[in-house]
């Protein structure tokens, strides 16, 4: 089994790294999701989240054409910032065994919401964020989801738009 301890990059350009108004957490959400894997098991702050069988390949992510990656979402709720770190054991697609310790409190150490809303534009607070992992054949992304109010209507003319909950990748790594 290939053990490999967390050590993967933060992508450039993601979150809010220019924004002068750092919206902070202290709890958030949690969600798991396994494509073109084998027996993917994701356990963290004590819950197994998905454990597949070990005989049946997952679906790609690709297979699921326009819903992905809209259908990451983090459901598992209210979670203090942070408990051990996430726990993945996986086959990717081509039969090799992998063993990963995924330390979500050293991606979000700083507590800061990743987000892309302009410089005074967030109207009012937002709810806890959404951590979500995905182990995707050989490689596990961390991304972050926030409900961010906003002054202005993200698409013009609809009044019902105030409001951006991108998905930003946070971590990813290849095993």
């Amino acid at each position: 089994m290939a053990m490999t301890q967390e050590s993967g990059h933060v992508p450039s350009g993601g979150g809010n790294s220019t924004n002068s108004e750092p919206l902070t957490f202290v709890r958030h959400n949690f969600g798991a999701f396994c494509y073109s894997t084998y027996g993917c098991r994701v356990t963290y702050n004590g819950f197994i989240h998905i454990s597949e069988p070990d005989d049946v390949l997952q679906l790609s992510s690709a297979s699921l054409g326009e819903k992905y990656p809209a259908n990451l979402d983090a459901s598992y709720l209210s979670v203090g910032n942070f408990p051990e770190p996430a726990q993945v054991v996986w086959k990717s697609k081509d039969g090799v065994k992998h063993s990963a310790s995924v330390d979500i409190a050293s991606i979000f150490r700083d507590q800061r919401v990743l987000h892309r809303v302009p410089n005074g534009v967030v109207d009012g607070d937002i709810g806890d964020p959404g951590i979500i992992l995905e182990v995707n054949d050989r490689t596990i992304n961390v991304y972050m989801k926030a409900f961010v109010p906003t002054r202005v209507p993200q698409i013009p003319g609809n009044e019902y738009s105030r409001f951006r909950d991108d998905l930003i990748l946070a971590w990813s790594k290849t095993y």
